[in-house]
């Protein structure tokens, strides 16, 4: 006998092919039959009127930050979320050999880490056994950081092969891929010949290599051509993090980037890229400033802003990008450090200026320094034609960028946390009709699975890992917004990670099936 039992739904199984009615048994971690007869076991639940489907993959979060305080991870299960990725652009929590000088450099507020670690194999024990699976990433920043700290300045032979060392040496240690954060102190310090060599290392030990490339506005087409270029010298697989253009100017680029992705597949270099559904990204407003200004950190960043002369040219050079990429109207402070309150929180840097009766970039600064450098944003300045054009793509999946996974908290978060893939399967599939749902959910399970080689995942097929997501094809959607981000998603009634149920009848159960992967 079966110990769990899916009986009655439509399965759409993750290759793409059209749905079918079918009933699957699971025993112990794995699926064990999928059927078309009605199969019996020790628990039934009956999936009529509801899509059976692998449960979806994360490529791209940043929930490393935030796991081990948040293991029931709840903003993910309830919307079938069943494994992430994390370790992207460039910022993950290991190695390191200082550990303030890694804190200082996160993008993400790290505060809930309790730092236990100095390696991926210590990590791995941290965030194994949560709700959902991880697969783990390692990144360029912290690499640099541990060799070179946070200076603008090239590393020397023996520095460049301790940095490839050190990706090895997580690559052994069970990590599922390498990143880059190009436009992030310290990786945006880094050359071309630097990444290359990375890069290189990383395809050796058979690792993804996930990039936020070096720009997505003004010169996204040559970021695209860098690293596809990295990817074809070396026979890496090259995964382009979160596909877009950024700032009016650029839109429509999309694109152009898509057919040189489909150009260097042609030529047999294995590249794709992911998506989230949303025209806002969310970063640190620090990113928002030229590369020199944060050149030893945020510490060095507060000490320029307290000279005259300095301030002004980094303030000159943040308002020339105004109406080009950046719309200080559509850049909103999203977060602050834990337990800081400040009435610019939601308000967009214009409005900020206008009402301190200065201009936004000089807004922008202040915040800065009122905060220690430690200031998130989410930044309006993507167009919804690009994000259905990447969304249509047959090598594009589907993926968060989020690392929010408490329903309950602080700030005004980016609602990809809460919401991305109930929003793709209700807003794009359902309403809009962008895809079809068998489409869709390839793109959230196979489709990613086979980037970051999970062989045993993203597939309903018997010996595949019993990770499942059912839910209402009529019903299911995202209820987070940009003013009111702290709302699950609806619409998921059951989520199995490796056999255990995480979520039944639309409620979380506290259960924690999770594991930490590697690739196979």
């Amino acid at each position: 006998m079966f110990d769990i039992v899916i009986n009655g739904g439509d399965l759409v199984d993750g290759t793409g092919a059209p749905r079918r009615r079918g009933n699957v048994g699971v025993v112990g971690d794995r699926i064990a039959e999928v059927s078309t007869e009605k199969l019996a076991g020790k628990r039934e639940i009956d999936a009529t009127g509801q899509v059976v489907a692998p449960g979806f993959i994360d490529l791209h979060s940043h929930a490393d930050y935030t796991l081990e305080g948040h293991p029931g991870a709840a903003t993910q299960i309830h919307q079938g979320v069943t494994t992430l990725i994390t370790g992207n652009c460039g910022h993950s929590p290991f190695p390191f050999t200082d550990l303030g000088l890694i804190r200082r450099a996160s993008i993400i507020d790290d505060r809930a880490l309790s730092w236990n670690w100095r390696d991926a194999a210590g990590f791995r024990e941290i965030v194994d056994g949560a709700a959902l699976n991880v697969g783990l990433q390692v990144g360029h920043n912290a690499v640099r950081l541990a060799v070179l700290g946070d200076v603008d300045r090239a590393p020397d032979e023996d520095e460049l092969a301790r940095m490839c060392e050190l990706v090895k040496t997580a690559a052994r240690q069970g990590v599922v891929g390498f990143s880059t954060g190009l436009i992030y102190a310290p990786g945006v310090f880094a050359d071309a010949a630097e990444v290359r060599a990375l890069v290189a290392a990383a395809a050796s030990a058979g690792l993804l290599y996930s990039t936020h490339m070096r720009n997505e506005a003004a010169t996204l087409l040559d970021a695209v051509r860098e690293a596809i270029k990295a990817a074809e010298l070396s026979g890496a697989r090259l995964e382009i993090s979160h596909l877009k253009a950024m700032g009016p100017e650029n839109h429509g680029k999309v694109a152009e980037a898509l057919a040189l992705i489909d150009a260097a597949r042609g030529r047999g270099v294995d590249v794709a890229a992911d998506v989230y559904p949303y025209t806002a990204s969310s970063t640190s407003l620090v990113s928002r400033l030229s590369a020199w200004a944060v050149d030893g950190g945020k510490d060095a960043l507060l000490v320029r802003l307290a000279d005259a002369a300095v301030r002004e040219r980094i303030a000159a050079e943040l308002r020339a990008r105004f109406g080009r990429d950046i719309d200080p109207e559509g850049v909103i402070i999203a977060d602050l450090p834990i337990g800081a309150e400040s009435p610019h929180m939601g308000l967009s840097i214009a409005e900020i200026g206008r009402r301190a009766g200065t201009d936004p970039a000089e807004a922008a600064l202040r915040v800065l320094e009122e905060h220690a450098a430690n200031v998130a944003i989410v930044n309006h300045a993507m167009s919804e034609a690009d994000v259905e054009t990447v969304l249509r793509h047959p090598q594009v999946s589907v993926a968060s960028d989020g690392w929010t996974l408490t329903e309950r908290g602080e700030g005004r978060p980016h609602p990809r946390s809460f919401g991305t893939y109930a929003r793709v399967l209700g807003r794009y599939v359902r309403e809009r009709g962008v895809l079809t749902v068998e489409e869709a959910v390839r793109k959230m399970t196979a489709l990613p699975a086979s980037r970051a080689r999970l062989t045993d995942r993203g597939v309903l097929a018997a010996g595949k890992a019993a990770d499942i997501a059912v839910f209402d094809p009529d019903a299911i959607i995202d209820n987070s917004t940009f003013e009111q981000p702290w709302r699950l998603a609806t619409g998921c009634s059951t989520v199995l990670v490796n056999g255990v149920p995480a979520l039944l009848d639309g409620s979380a159960t506290g259960r924690r099936g999770g594991a930490v992967l590697s690739p196979e």
